[in-house]
């Protein structure tokens, strides 16, 4: 145990308990990595400086004075605190359980977290989550959240260190019944003709707005919906259009397992635009702890099922 931080009465307090309990100044030496001459010094000024003292001293033996009895008791009580601290603090570096907070959208922790967290966690019972549903930009140090999941531009998450996980598609899809009723639109263009189920941002309160590209190379289209339907849920959106309600847009890690199943089939697939990017955010650039490095390793595993191109 290193003492060489503590004021120098309680350093040589700790010296004296360690020479009491080795029974030699030697061996005390010995077992602190230091030198007899510098052991027996720092007990002879704790006895200068407080006209006390502690041993009686033979060239054989040590002996407890009166004093030196009483101040035994108080100083193992410190070497035990110290001890107690520095186990403490040995297992808070070491930090592989404990709580660790997440924060990412509803509709993402629903459909890619929440199916896999629990095998992870049975695989780490020593750590435990608390996931917050979040669509809106967090303070993540004000929230206490040590890792969030966003997806697009980062210009409104300053000050954070984001890591790139993949990109992926937003995709234009309806269900076969209503393909097979309506027809297929051939370009953005003719959605106007067709049934829109749309989403509302629960945090900007704007419906989404479509985005695709021209295959033609002239450039990206923008189109604002005009939806027969409107939910603030994707997943609720996400079961209008499985049930043939009419064409909807979505992220690819909310929509690709009905289009696997088909029970969504996509639509304007050559006027899709390219993918964006989707980031994991920590507040600090300081290396996190063991069970947070864990967390984040189980969200890397997440994209693969429908990114674009993982990081």
């Amino acid at each position: 145990m290193s003492t060489t931080a503590l004021p120098p009465d309680l350093s040589r307090l700790l010296a004296f308990v360690r020479v009491v309990e080795a029974g030699s100044f030697a061996e005390a030496a010995r077992r602190a990595g230091t030198t007899t001459s510098a052991m027996s010094k720092a007990i002879a000024r704790f006895e200068k400086a407080h006209g006390l003292r502690l041993l009686h001293r033979s060239t054989h033996s040590l002996a407890l004075t009166a004093e030196g009895d009483r101040l035994m008791t108080a100083g193992r009580a410190l070497a035990e605190s110290l001890a107690r601290v520095q186990s403490a603090l040995g297992e808070v570096a070491r930090d592989d359980g404990g709580r660790v907070r997440v924060t990412a959208p509803a509709s993402f922790a629903r459909a890619c977290i929440l199916p896999r967290l629990p095998a992870f966690l049975r695989e780490r019972p020593e750590i435990e989550i608390e996931v917050k549903f979040r669509n809106e930009i967090l303070d993540l140090a004000a929230e206490g959240v040590d890792v969030a999941i966003r997806s697009g531009p980062l210009d409104r998450a300053p000050g954070h260190q984001a890591r790139r996980l993949c990109t992926f598609s937003w995709i234009a899809c309806a269900s076969p019944a209503y393909l097979n009723a309506r027809g297929a639109p051939a370009t953005p263009y003719e959605l106007s003709a067709h049934d829109h189920v749309g989403f509302r941002n629960p945090a900007s309160g704007q419906i989404l707005t479509w985005r695709f590209a021209d295959p033609r190379g002239k450039g990206p289209i923008r189109v604002t919906p005009k939806p027969k339907h409107i939910c603030d849920d994707a997943h609720a959106s996400l079961a209008l259009m499985a049930n043939g309600f009419g064409i909807g847009w979505g992220p690819a890690w909310l929509v690709n397992e009905d289009l696997r199943t088909g029970r969504l089939v996509e639509v304007l697939a050559p006027w899709r635009a390219p993918g964006e990017p989707l980031w994991m955010l920590r507040t600090s650039g300081r290396r996190p702890p063991l069970r947070t490095q864990r967390v984040m390793s189980f969200l890397n595993t997440l994209p693969a099922a429908f990114s674009d191109k993982a990081a």
